[in-house]
């Protein structure tokens, strides 16, 4: 048993019991972090901020709201947005952060890619932040249903079908996500579940296997540089903090992790107080009705570059149905980037400003992923289907095709 003295305050009684400040070197003063940074790493600590946000809000919210497919809508839209004193805030905040969340997400993403940060030992960095990814997805998705309105109500409808072009057991499979042969009160409760339940539980154990996969291979830094991190503490930690390449977590990192936090929450109760409809589909506020179709079904803008995957292929190809083909090539979609780091056949490690095939590669696909994005929420009739059409290959083959063709050209020339 550990020696227990006196103690001379209420941190050393706990630390004597709970070693809180052992914890806190491993976790925050002794773990190091890069110099060579910039603002872009600072979204990991902003994504867990909005994440912070959404589950207070979804506290606040769901102790008015009601997953009853007859008083659903009217316990956010009368309840929660008008009787309850600042309920409009904690709504208006949730569906912001809902939207800004995935902005975050795609620009850590995108920040990943172009630094490389998938490479070379921080592959399960990246497999987490993909997983991560999906199940924020499902929450927002679930999430999306919960008002009860037009586009809740359609857009479950459209997401469910989906899951009957599973070979064998699609029909009984969609009936089974359901609860009943149409989406209806079961389907609500389920999504409900899901929503307060599971889904935030599984986030919260995903955010913790992130960092924790952060430890061992460390962060990467804006040149994608090799560094010794150990040698580098110990030159910090004997007095040479200026020679050091390295900063602790704490309190070197976090502080100015604090002031990105303070600058981009000016930005968020910006869009809360005055743009929030951006984040609030206006079909929305109409009542679910099963027998009347909104003349344009679509996701929230985070899913339309993927939904436009799905319905970009709008023929029939070599006796192939275009449901079907639309589904496979929306399921590569949701999974592709789970294998950038094996697409990758290169061994070089730099950002892509210094990979010059890379960095075109890298730009053509941004590019191509805000066409999908901006096309996605237009009719598909006319010029629109054939841009998403071609947009839809576009994005496959720049993945799986080219990606692998320039990285094994960029490996024999780093070679020869």
């Amino acid at each position: 048993m550990a020696h227990i003295r006196k103690a001379n305050g209420i941190m050393d009684w706990l630390d004597q019991r709970l070693a809180i400040y052992k914890l806190l070197d491993v976790l925050m003063v002794k773990y190091w972090i890069p110099k060579q940074i910039n603002f872009l790493w600072a979204m990991g600590v902003i994504l867990t901020t909005l994440f912070a946000i959404l589950f207070v809000t979804g506290l606040l919210l769901v102790m008015y709201y009601k997953p009853d497919t007859a008083l659903a809508f009217d316990s956010v839209n009368k309840t929660i947005m008008q009787e309850v004193d600042y309920g409009w805030l904690w709504r208006h905040m949730h569906g912001v952060a809902a939207s800004v969340v995935f902005l975050i997400i795609y620009i850590h993403m995108l920040t990943g890619i172009y630094y490389g940060s998938y490479k070379k030992g921080r592959e399960m960095i990246w497999v987490s932040g993909m997983l991560l990814f999906i199940v924020f997805s499902a929450e927002a998705f679930s999430g999306y249903m919960l008002p009860w309105g037009q586009m809740s109500y359609w857009a479950a409808q459209v997401i469910t079908n989906l899951f009957g072009g599973i070979p064998f057991i699609g029909p009984e499979l969609v009936i089974w996500i359901r609860g009943d042969y149409a989406v209806s009160d079961p389907t609500l409760t389920r999504f409900f579940m899901l929503h307060v339940c599971l889904l935030p539980i599984v986030i919260i154990a995903l955010i913790v296997v992130h960092f924790y996969t952060l430890r061992i291979p460390h962060v990467n830094n804006e040149i994608s540089e090799e560094l010794d991190f150990d040698l580098e503490a110990e030159k910090y930690m004997a007095g040479d903090t200026k020679g050091s390449k390295v900063i602790p977590f704490w309190p070197g990192f976090l502080s100015k992790d604090f002031m990105y936090i303070c600058l981009f929450m000016i930005f968020f109760f910006y869009l809360v107080c005055f743009k929030f409809d951006f984040a609030m589909d206006p079909i929305n506020f109409d009542p679910a009705n099963a027998l009347k179709t909104p003349a344009h079904i679509y996701p929230e803008w985070y899913f339309l570059w993927s939904y436009e995957v799905l319905r970009g292929f709008f023929f029939d190809i070599a006796g192939i149905k275009a449901f079907d083909i639309g589904l496979a090539a929306f399921g590569i979609a949701q999974i592709i980037f789970f294998l950038l780091p094996w697409l990758d056949r290169s061994d070089v490690v730099k950002p892509a400003h210094d990979r010059p095939l890379f960095f075109i590669w890298f730009w053509i696909l941004l590019i191509d992923l805000i066409v999908l994005t901006v096309y996605g929420k237009l009719p598909p009739t006319g010029v629109n289907a054939w841009v998403g059409f071609y947009a839809s290959i576009v994005f496959l083959l720049m993945l799986i095709v080219v990606l692998p063709i320039i990285t094994i050209l960029e490996r024999k020339g780093a070679k020869s």
